[in-house]
């Protein structure tokens, strides 16, 4: 094995830095992975650029990265279900893989009743403490490593952790056939949002944004009408011309952005029964129009990453009703993650993937 495990490493508050660490070895409910490919996220240039997410904060050096996918290097003595690049020594291909970040330290209440990522005790990739994996090599809970079909890209496997972002918040949001969608801002998580709707039957999906690329995107992934905005506009007058756009209000608002006069727009928007779902992490403390909501039976939802979405996620790129590739609009090598991770935080693009094997640079 090629001892190179080069890892971006974050050190401190804008202080990120490409470095060398020991390969590691997996433990019995584990297995060693070599990385492919690793998208970045947004909440990896927040660490970056501010050290710290609300209350996970940076103490000491991290790997960044948890969007991922790779191949089955080894094996821990309890792991049946992949298959490693040798096996007795006799060359096998090795499972390729896609890997879910958060992972239950303990069986708890949550764990029991199938909300695993509500978990106080829930390990996850590149959160204060722990590290992520965009790296060479990296070691996973094999149960939380799901194997991809032949006909599913490393990274559409990548990829899965943003869309499974979106199946989580339209199962919160109870979409279904015939559904009249709004959703606030076209950014990746918007967007695999509006992927996942459109999947689960939605007649007709409004996508809001600043961005005039952003909305073109959203154009091209399936959005039947966009709606520019501008930060000047008023939530009430916005939420009327959702209404005038879609021919009535929509039954579900999955709000993206986590901006105050964003969310004020998706409760105004969304009809009396219908459901807000809140998605985008903004201020802890933020004023919305609450009795509006509250005397029309408005529910308000929040969405905390996911759980149980893998297997569904691989099943619909399996059957390719949804289509993530065009989602990723920039490539690098490892080596050349700084400049990725500064293409991320400039806002080009949507979604920017590392390639973490130096001898694969396929999608």
């Amino acid at each position: 094995m090629d001892p190179d495990n080069l890892s971006v490493v974050l050190h401190a508050k804008g202080d990120l830095r490409l470095e060398q660490r020991p390969i590691p070895e997996p433990g019995p409910d584990e297995v060693l992975l070599q990385m492919h490919s690793v998208g970045i996220c947004g909440s990896d240039v927040h660490y970056w650029v501010h050290g710290r997410i609300g209350d996970f904060v940076l103490k000491e050096p991290m790997v960044l990265g948890h969007e991922a996918s790779g191949r089955v290097v080894r094996v821990g003595t309890g792991v049946t279900h992949l298959k490693p690049v040798f096996y007795h020594f006799l060359p096998l291909k090795g499972d390729r893989v896609a890997i879910e970040p958060g992972v239950p330290r303990e069986m708890d209440e949550f764990f029991k009743s199938g909300h695993y990522n509500l978990s106080p005790s829930i390990f996850f990739c590149a959160t204060p403490p722990d590290n992520g994996n965009l790296c060479r090599y990296y070691i996973h809970k094999a149960s939380f490593c799901y194997r991809l079909p032949d006909n599913v890209t490393y990274e559409e496997g990548a990829l899965i952790e943003p869309l499974s972002v979106g199946i989580h918040a339209c199962r919160r949001a109870g979409i279904t056939l015939g559904s009249l969608v709004l959703i606030c801002g076209a950014g990746p998580i918007g967007l695999v949002s509006l992927l996942v709707a459109k999947a689960m039957g939605a007649s007709q999906v409004v996508i809001s944004d600043l961005s005039a690329d952003r909305l073109a995107k959203a154009k091209e992934l399936g959005a039947d009408i966009l709606l520019p905005v501008k930060r000047e506009d008023l939530p009430e007058e916005m939420a009327k011309r959702v209404e005038s756009m879609l021919g009535g209000m929509p039954h579900v608002s999955i709000e993206c952005t986590g901006v105050e006069s964003s969310i004020q727009t998706a409760i105004y928007a969304t009809r009396s029964g219908g459901v807000v779902v809140l998605v985008g992490l903004g201020a802890s403390m933020t004023t919305v129009p609450l009795l509006n909501a509250a005397v029309r039976e408005v529910d308000i939802r929040g969405v905390f990453r996911y759980c149980n979405t893998w297997p569904t996620a691989i099943a619909m790129l399996a059957s390719k009703r949804v289509n993530v590739k065009p989602l990723v609009t920039h490539r690098f090598p490892l080596e050349q993650a700084v400049q990725a991770f500064e293409t991320t935080r400039q806002g080009l693009g949507v979604k920017v993937m590392l390639k973490c094997d130096k001898n694969d640079q396929n999608p």
